[in-house]
């Protein structure tokens, strides 16, 4: 851990301030993880004093500013109270007289409610060192039950850390429970549901935060189609995706994930998750390949599938799908490069000088095309 900042203490912006570093980075250098941003508190300052001090305001719903140097964050010490539905339904104070202990009062769990000084001095309230010595996710209070966001978070945080032995108090997933009962949950946007999900498809044990979701009965809300039998199967894919892949993995995952749906269960959870394109398309080219590999693997199926991955105007979307074919049946993904190579090799303009046109020159492609792979599977 971090003793003290000297590049803070000699910082003549930050001087006369309380100014302390809060959160994720506070927990993961007592874990002793890499710290990547830098969150700060910065307590008894208005507004108008960090703006003559240089620093640029971002903040929307609450006092946020940038150093004009490094860019960091600094947030004016705040409190929250419920006021509406949704990880958005806050009114915010933020005020001189708010103190350290009540902004840190707000956050979600006690190893995020940690606070150190530039000196390196720690404010530990509600004994996060303790829970992180005891691998315990832990709510600080029964405010946690007012933001449903919450409960992806310590799903999502529980699929960070369950290598590292972390478990979630008893008492916390009761009051997740009790959020998924409220009704809360469905008041969320599914831009920040898929946030999270896309995060946690990306932390070390990702099946973790689809467990936890159905622990705490919160699965069914957002992601029904992975009830039951299903999220076994889902998960047990989960780690099958290709490696060195331009795409990201995390969206691999969600492509495995929900491979075993039928197209409009996968097209429902798609729409329901307001999924970007991309990610959505990966998911079907994924579950077209899982189909092909289940099937005799012969010219007509083979070329239904190049042609539904759009190839010949998209080749990429082809090659990602060869690599998954590398991890799922290594033994046929040569046959299927070769039968790629070869139905690319048939030259449109080869046809037309042979004089097809029209209707007749795109079935003749085509034929070529199914011909060509046939042979190469032989």
């Amino acid at each position: 851990m971090e003793k003290s900042d000297t590049n803070k203490r000699s910082d003549p912006r930050l001087a006369g301030l309380q100014v302390y570093r809060v959160g994720g980075a506070v927990r993961d250098a007592l874990l002793g993880w890499s710290v990547v941003d830098n969150d700060w508190v910065v307590v008894g300052a208005t507004p108008e004093a960090m703006r003559k001090r240089g620093f640029k305001p971002v903040g929307r719903d609450f006092p946020v500013f940038l150093h004009p140097e490094t860019a960091e964050e600094y947030a004016l010490a705040r409190t929250e109270r419920k006021s509406g539905h949704g990880y958005a339904g806050f009114d915010v104070h933020a005020s001189p007289d708010v103190t350290l202990e009540e902004d840190l009062l707000r956050r979600d769990l006690t190893i995020n409610a940690i606070a150190q000084s530039i000196e390196g001095e720690l404010t530990d309230p509600f004994n996060g060192q303790g829970d992180i010595e005891q691998r315990v996710l832990r709510h600080i209070s029964s405010a946690f039950s007012e933001d449903p966001l919450r409960v992806l978070r310590t799903a999502r945080f529980l699929a960070r850390y369950a290598s590292l032995g972390f478990t979630i108090a008893d008492e916390t997933l009761a009051l997740m429970r009790q959020v998924s009962h409220s009704g809360e949950l469905e008041h969320l946007a599914a831009e920040r549901v898929w946030v999270e999900t896309e995060k946690a498809l990306g932390e070390p044990s990702p099946d973790v935060y689809f467990t936890t979701l159905e622990r705490c009965e919160a699965l069914p809300i957002w992601f029904p189609e992975l009830m039951g039998s299903v999220l076994p199967r889902g998960l047990a894919a989960l780690d099958q995706t290709p490696r060195n892949s331009t795409l990201a993995v995390a969206h691999w995952r969600y492509a495995q994930l929900v491979s075993p749906l039928t197209t409009e269960q996968r097209d429902t959870l798609a729409a329901r998750l307001k999924l970007p394109n991309g990610v959505a398309q990966l998911a079907r080219h994924t579950a077209l390949t899982h189909t092909l590999l289940a099937a005799p693997l012969d010219g007509p199926n083979v070329l239904h599938w190049l042609e539904r991955l759009d190839g010949w105007r998209k080749p990429e979307q082809v090659e990602a799908q060869l690599a998954l074919v590398s991890v799922l049946a290594p033994e046929q993904v040569e046959r299927l490069g070769s039968a790629w190579l070869a139905a690319r090799e048939v030259r449109p303009q080869a046809l037309m000088a042979e004089g097809y046109q029209g209707a007749a020159l795109g079935e003749a492609i085509r034929v070529r095309r199914g011909q060509a792979v046939a042979v190469a599977l032989e």
